[in-house]
């Protein structure tokens, strides 16, 4: 089977390393053995997520199975939840919320523009909102919100602050313990280069506190983090059976970010995204998000007038084995979406993409009608 190149918005590539881990032979999920690498997954999870927290684990599904865990266990039927919604996931956020019951106030914000973090303290001020949501990285515009900044304002109203970082984690530092993230959702498929199926999580002291003091019965047994936790803890409690060898490849691509250092991998997913946006420049193209709010690591770029943006995409796949991503939402058919996450942040890749690109624009071009 050919292997093509994943520069849509997940998932990437996977490195060798990781693809062996997956192959090792299965044992069995409560075996010593696997006990001891699920002891080196939180170590290496916290590191990730810089954080001390002792509820740090992967959440067996995607990354749509963290966040629904988080806030299924930490958001009650008629609560009020502010949900700051500046693309398609946090917009899929608000609709679990109400799903759930919960009373979700959307604060919404152009697509391609960050979250500003003076109307997140404005909202909770006028809704009193016992939670705050929002998303470090919107997959879905490549726009980059000020963590920080919006935490800060959720602390001060006193909400509690639950973040998406799934396109962000590996590739942009995420920094839950000093920004003061309460509770944090990703994914191993984008800048972890892990097959999709795996989603970490990390919680807080204040988290914790508000899942045990929680009133209303769970409305999920899977994603029941009371149950869950004595599993990963020391007690070893049977919940389900883990993806033995997902978790394999987790801790194989965990090594792989140790031996390259967090920041060597920071600086090689910015240097692979400025050399992306000054080559797209060259070509006439330009990114939807401003500068200095744009994702290294998911790049949302403007379909030029006159072409046909499904038929480009179509070309690099049959003709490069490339593949890279059509807009959602309010962005279909207005833009494709490059991703260089993980594995594929590397100059070689963004050289043959820009190549291929080129000649799939003068083609497109020469075919069309006078």
């Amino acid at each position: 089977m050919r292997e093509a190149l994943l520069l849509g918005p997940g998932p990437s590539n996977v490195p060798a390393s990781v693809l062996a881990a997956l192959a090792r032979p299965t044992i069995g999920h409560l075996d010593p053995e696997f006990l001891a690498l699920m002891d080196g997954l939180q170590s290496g999870l916290r590191a990730v997520f810089r954080t001390a927290n002792r509820l740090t684990i992967a959440v067996s599904g995607t990354g749509s199975a963290g966040m629904e865990a988080l806030l299924t266990n930490l958001v009650e039927p008629r609560e009020r939840i502010l949900v700051c919604v500046n693309g398609v996931f946090g917009g899929r956020a608000a609709e679990l919320c109400r799903r759930l019951g919960a009373d979700a106030v959307e604060l919404t914000f152009p697509w391609g523009r960050p979250v500003d973090p003076a109307a997140v303290g404005e909202a909770l001020d006028r809704s009193a909102a016992k939670t705050l949501f929002f998303v470090h990285a919107e997959t879905s515009t490549g726009a980059l919100s000020d963590a920080a900044a919006i935490a800060a304002a959720g602390r001060e109203h006193g909400a509690l602050v639950v973040m998406d970082c799934v396109t962000s984690l590996g590739g942009l530092p995420v920094e839950i313990d000093a920004w003061g993230i309460d509770a944090a959702f990703s994914g191993t498929q984008k800048c972890l280069s892990v097959p999709p199926g795996l989603a970490p999580v990390t919680l807080g002291e204040r988290a914790l506190a508000r899942m045990d003091a929680r009133m209303a019965p769970l409305p999920s047994w899977y994603f029941d983090l009371g149950l869950v936790r004595r599993y990963w803890g020391p007690d070893r409690t049977y919940h389900h059976t883990a993806p033995v060898n997902m978790l394999y490849a987790l801790a194989a691509a965990l090594r792989e970010i140790a031996g390259e250092g967090l920041p060597a991998r920071f600086e090689r997913h910015a240097t692979a995204h400025a050399q992306l946006v000054a080559g797209l420049a060259a070509l006439g193209l330009s990114l939807v998000p401003p500068e200095g709010a744009r994702l290294p690591m998911l790049n949302c770029v403007r379909v030029p007038d006159r072409v046909d943006e499904a038929a480009v995409r179509a070309a690099l796949h049959a003709r490069h084995d490339i593949e890279i991503g059509a807009g959602l939402g309010e962005l279909r058919g207005k833009v494709w979406r490059i991703g260089l996450m993980g594995e594929n942040a590397r100059e070689g890749v963004v050289r043959r993409f820009l190549a291929a690109l080129s000649e799939e624009l003068r083609r497109h071009a020469a075919s069309r009608p006078a």
